[in-house]
């Protein structure tokens, strides 16, 4: 186990350069295996979900290597294989090979995912999906199965409820499936469209990504001709500009779409915080005088579920108290007791709403990051404590953020990785 060693009160300063959104990566490795070329993705962020998708490619005679950003993965001895439980286990997004197999194969098995735990997340709209695309499926200890043993027709889908991962794993498994399949209320995520630019520029017919109607004709086979490069990852780089607005003298946050970003800059605007919005960087100048905010998590465009619990350090030097309401994950409040361990004046409510009042003398404590952004909140107000705060259970954090260490250091924070 590691945890993070933070000696807080330094103020920040200088550049910081976003890496590939890890919401694309986890998507895009397992749908690499749609391909019957070798594929290449660059800007890939290193981060320890990369490694266990490299774990679990393994286990089916796909190889790969990843150095310096760069991400190639040979699909083309690819054989059916029972997946490691450990690296399924470890990480949510694994439940990808689901649509990914069942495109190339026509059927999976894939142990019960695992992840953040951050409440309940089923899979009964990925389900829904495929059984529409003629798939049967069933779930027995722990393990679905899903087989279309007359292969996949095309259908038309509804999502009872907006879903990113429901939206990614369908477009998967219908890229082969005969016929044209529309899908309806779906997810508007970048990282779809993303994750439908790589799969179109392989060959494939996936119009409308971006929008809540996908048409996805399928096609027999995929081809790779070019690399990828992954869009910038707007998690990653609203933690950075919250981190920046509460404890920095000026940061430059760079390789950014702005675009992706609008309901996340346009709270802090309405805090007091002067964001220069640029082409592609944003810089965030010493804030002071801040207001505080009402936030509410919504599906995309909306306010990101994923940025509200890295936003809440910076809520701490509002004059007054701000709310989230957390409509998408209401149970996404274990970074609760955890911040007031470090004096932060925060509490929530049954119904989803998190109390957010001014705060200052934070103090250093050990904390532990229940999940990965979670544990950003715990890194950020660490970082504006004064003493010592220690992050265990930090491989949480460091799923989610590229180089962390490194980047924070050279912002001038002091912070370090050690061994529990």
């Amino acid at each position: 186990m590691k945890k993070l060693v933070i000696h807080g009160g330094r103020r920040l300063s200088g550049e910081v350069t976003i890496g590939g959104a890890k919401n694309s990566t986890v998507a895009l490795i397992p749908a690499a295996i749609l391909a019957e070329t070798p594929v290449k993705f660059d800007s890939v962020p290193d981060i320890l979900d990369v490694y266990n998708l490299q774990a679990i490619l393994n286990s089916m005679n796909v190889t790969s290597t990843f150095r310096g950003g760069e991400l190639m993965i040979d699909p083309t001895n690819i054989v059916e294989s029972e997946l490691p439980s450990t690296a399924i286990k470890s990480l949510r997004a694994s439940y990808y090979f689901m649509g990914s197999l069942l495109g190339r194969f026509g059927r999976a098995t894939v142990t019960f995912p695992g992840g953040d735990n951050i409440g309940p997340r089923p899979i009964d709209q990925h389900i829904k999906g495929f059984e529409a695309l003629g798939a049967t499926v069933h779930e027995e200890n722990d393990t679905v199965y899903i087989n279309a043993e007359n292969g996949l027709k095309a259908a038309r889908i509804f999502l009872d409820v907006v879903s990113v991962g429901a939206t990614m794993n369908i477009i998967m498994a219908a890229v082969h499936a005969e016929g044209t399949t529309v899908l309806e209320n779906a997810a508007r995520e970048p990282e779809i469209i993303d994750l439908a630019t790589f799969l179109n520029n392989m060959g494939a017919q996936i119009r409308g990504a971006g929008t809540d109607v996908i048409r996805i004709t399928g096609v027999k086979k995929l081809e790779s001709k070019n690399t990828h490069t992954i869009i910038p990852d707007r998690i990653e780089a609203g933690t950075y500009l919250a981190l920046a607005a509460a404890q920095g003298d000026g940061v430059l946050v760079k390789n950014v779409i702005p675009e992706h970003l609008e309901s996340f800059t346009a709270k802090l605007l309405e805090m007091g915080v002067d964001l220069e919005v640029r082409e592609d960087s944003i810089y965030v100048p010493k804030s002071v005088n801040l207001q505080p905010i009402h936030i509410k998590t919504a599906p995309f465009p909306g306010f990101a579920t994923d940025l509200q619990q890295p936003v809440t350090p910076l809520l701490t030097l509002a004059s007054g108290t701000s709310v989230i309401q957390e409509t998408i994950y209401p149970e996404r409040t274990r970074h609760i007791p955890e911040l007031q361990k470090l004096g932060v004046d925060i509490s929530n409510d049954v119904y989803g709403q998190i109390n957010v009042t001014q705060s200052s003398n934070f103090h250093g404590a050990r904390v532990s990051a229940a999940e990965i952004r979670a544990g950003a909140s715990l890194v950020a107000t660490g970082l504006m404590a004064d003493g010592i705060t220690e992050v265990i259970n930090a491989e949480h954090v460091l799923r989610g953020y590229d180089h962390i260490v490194h980047k924070l250091t050279m912002l001038n924070a002091d912070i370090q990785i050690e061994e529990e």
